[in-house]
C-alpha cells in the first residue's frame, strides 16, 4: 500500500475502479450512475469468475406461501446467532426487486408452466431457490457481462491483478497499483470497490477456482481497513473425490431434490448426527461426514442420486451429469464419491449497508465483503443474492470532487526482476496443505499456532525477495515494464503474497475465537459460548470484538 498527497500526473484516472468481474463486480458496475467512468478489473477472463461456477441458485421470496419474515428467520438460524439483523432484513426484502431486475436484463431462470421454478435447499423452510438448470451463476454472469459490454462508461481491463491500494496522506483511497501483463502502472480513481470473491485457494481441498486467492481481503488489510469474522469458512459437504478430477462441487440442490448421502455399507449415517439428515445446515453435514471418515478410516462417502427420477436429474443437473461422465462416472447408475471441501468465506472486509469500509473511498461487495448477512454459517443460495442486493446499494453512490490526475501514461521505465516461479508454486501447495490440516473442518490451538509460525516465516521470506523489494519501491505515478519474468510468473508471485496474507489472518482469527460456532469448529473448545456471540475484528494487526447490532 502506498501513500501520496494526490494522484500523480502519470496515472490513468477513473471515477470508480471495481476490482473483480464476477456477479458482484458486474452488477455493481451496471448499478453505478451512468455518468461515472468505471474500470472493471478481471484477473483472468470475466467468464472465469467464481460466480460462473455457482450451481445451486438464488434464494428469493417469489412464491405465495413464502415471506420475507420466513427467509429472514431461516438466514438468522443458519448464521448461528452471528448475523446482523439489519443487513439480513435488507437482503431478504430487496431480493424480489433484484430478481425482477435480472429478469428484465434477460436472465433465463427455469420455469414450471408460467411460474418461476423453485427448489428446496438445506435449512430453507420453503421452496425459494431460483435456478437455471445447475449453471445459475453462469447464466447470471453471462447476461451481466453482455450488458456491461453495451455500456460506454464501463471498461473491462482483463488479466489485471491489483497489487496494492493507493491512499493519500489523509488516508483516502484514491486508486491502486495494477499489474497487467508485465507492465505495472498506477490507476487513479475517486473510489475503489473490491469485488474480488473469496479465498478458498488457501486450502488444498476447495471447490473454488484457481483465481480465488483472497485478493480483496489482502488488499484491504494492507491498507488498514477493518476486517471481520475471518475464521468463519464454510466447508461444502459434497465435493467430488475422483483421481485426476478437481474438487468439483455437487450442488446442495441435489440433496434438496432427494439424493442420499451414504457410507460404503449404504447406511444414511447423517441421521445419527442430526434429525434433518441430508437437509441439515452445511456445517453440520460437513462435520458429520468428516467425523465418519475419521471413525471408519476412509477417504470418501457417497452421494446417491438414484432416488431422484432420472428425468429430473437430466433436466435439473445437466452440467453435473456432463462433468461426471467426462471423468467416467454416471450418477444415474452409481453413487458419486464425495468428501467436504472449503467453499465460501463468510468473513471479509467489514462494510456498512452501503458497502463502505473503514477506509474512506474504499468499498467492498460480494464474498470479499463482510456485511453481516451470513453470520457464522451462510444459508444456501444467499451468496448470489448478496452480490445483487449490496451491488444495488451503489446506485446512488456519491463521490468526492474530481481528482487531479491526467489520463496520460507516464513514460515506461524498464525494470529487470528475477524470481523462482517453481519455488513459488511449490510454496503455494505447501501453504494450502498446511492451512487445510490446521484450519480445515476441525481445529485446535496447537495446530493453529504451529501453522501460524510457519506462515509468518514464509511471509517474511517472500517480502525479502528482490521482486517484492523492487515492487515496493516503485515511485508513485511511474509505469514500469517488468523484464525477466513473464506475466504468469508475476501473477504467481502476487497470488502467493495474498494467500500468505490471508492464511495468517485466518489462522490467527481461528486461534483467537476459543469456541465452536457455525463454520468454525475447535476440538479443544467444542461448545458454543454465549460470551463469544460477538464479531471478530482485525485492523492494522490488532484483534478485537464487536457486539452484534440490534
Amino acid at each position: 500500500m502506498s501513500d501520496s498527497a494526490a494522484p500523480a500526473a502519470g496515472s490513468t484516472a477513473y471515477d470508480v475502479i471495481i476490482v473483480g468481474a464476477g456477479a458482484a463486480g458486474l452488477y455493481t458496475g451496471l448499478c453505478l450512475p451512468s455518468h461515472y467512468r468505471v474500470a472493471i478489473l478481471s484477473k483472468d477472463l470475466p467468464q472465469r469468475s467464481a460466480s460462473d461456477w455457482a450451481q445451486g441458485g438464488l434464494a428469493a421470496v417469489t412464491a405465495p406461501d413464502d415471506s420475507a419474515d420466513l427467509h429472514y428467520a431461516d438466514t438468522l438460524k443458519a448464521g448461528a446467532d452471528l448475523c446482523e439483523p439489519a443487513a439480513v432484513r435488507l437482503l431478504v426484502e430487496s431480493a424480489p426487486r433484484c430478481v425482477a431486475s435480472l429478469l428484465e436484463l434477460g436472465v433465463a431462470f427455469d420455469r414450471t408452466n408460467d411460474h418461476l421454478a423453485l427448489t428446496l435447499e438445506a435449512a430453507h423452510s420453503r421452496h425459494r431457490v431460483l435456478h437455471a438448470a445447475d449453471t445459475t451463476g453462469r447464466a447470471i454472469v453471462t447476461t451481466l457481462l453482455e450488458q456491461v459490454l453495451q455500456r460506454p462508461n464501463l471498461e473491462i481491463l482483463a488479466q489485471s491483478l491489483a497489487v496494492d491500494l493507493w491512499r493519500d496522506r489523509e488516508g483516502h483511497c484514491c486508486g491502486l497499483l495494477l499489474l497487467q501483463g508485465q507492465q505495472l502502472r498506477w490507476l487513479a480513481a475517486r473510489a475503489v470497490i473490491l469485488a474480488c470473491g473469496g479465498g478458498g485457494q488457501v486450502f488444498s481441498q476447495t471447490t473454488n477456482p484457481a483465481l480465488s486467492t483472497g485478493d480483496g481481503v489482502a488488499l484491504a488489510g494492507r491498507a488498514g481497513a477493518k476486517l471481520r469474522d475471518l475464521e468463519f469458512f464454510q466447508f461444502h459437504p459434497t465435493a467430488l473425490v475422483w483421481p485426476g478430477a478437481p474438487r468439483f462441487l455437487i450442488s446442495e440442490a441435489v440433496r434438496g431434490e432427494g439424493a442420499h448421502v451414504v457410507d460404503a455399507q449404504g447406511d444414511r449415517f447423517l441421521f445419527r448426527y442430526d434429525d434433518r439428515g441430508e437437509l441439515a445446515p452445511r456445517d453440520i453435514v460437513s462435520r458429520a461426514i468428516y467425523r465418519h471418515l475419521l471413525e471408519t478410516g476412509t477417504e470418501q462417502v457417497w452421494l446417491d442420486l438414484r432416488p431422484i427420477p432420472a428425468a429430473t436429474v437430466e433436466h435439473r443437473f445437466p452440467n453435473i451429469l456432463q462433468k461426471c461422465r467426462r471423468w467416467g462416472l454416471d450418477p444415474l447408475q452409481q453413487p458419486l464419491p464425495i468428501a467436504p471441501a472449503a467453499h465460501y468465506w463468510m468473513g471479509g472486509v467489514y462494510t456498512n449497508l452501503n458497502g463502505a469500509t473503514t477506509c474512506p473511498g474504499l468499498y467492498a461487495v460480494g464474498e470479499t465483503a463482510c456485511t453481516g448477512v451470513h453470520g457464522a454459517n451462510r444459508l444456501a443460495s444467499n451468496s448470489l443474492l448478496e452480490c445483487l442486493v449490496f451491488g444495488r446499494q451503489f446506485q446512488n453512490l456519491q463521490l468526492p470532487a474530481a481528482i487531479a490526475a491526467s489520463s496520460r501514461l507516464d513514460s515506461v521505465h524498464p525494470l529487470s526482476v528475477m524470481g523462482d516461479r517453481d519455488r513459488w508454486k511449490k510454496q503455494r501447495q505447501a501453504l494450502q496443505d498446511l492451512v487445510w490440516k490446521a484450519a480445515g473442518i476441525c481445529r485446535d490451538a496447537d495446530r493453529l499456532q504451529a501453522a501460524l509460525a510457519q506462515v509468518e516465516v514464509w511471509q517474511a521470506d517472500l517480502d525479502a525477495e528482490p521482486l517484492s523489494q523492487a515492487i515496493a519501491a516503485i515511485p508513485l505515478g511511474q509505469t514500469q515494464q517488468l523484464d525477466g519474468l513473464d506475466a504468469e510468473a508475476l501473477r504467481d508471485w502476487g497470488e502467493l503474497r495474498n494467500l500468505l496474507a490471508i492464511a495468517q489472518l485466518i489462522l490467527k482469527s481461528a486461534d483467537f475465537r476459543t469456541e465452536s460456532r457455525g463454520g468454525h469448529y475447535r476440538s479443544d473448545y467444542p461448545k458454543s459460548n454465549p460470551g463469544w456471540r460477538v464479531h471478530t475484528d482485525v485492523q492494522s494487526g490488532r484483534w478485537g470484538t464487536t457486539a452484534i447490532g440490534p
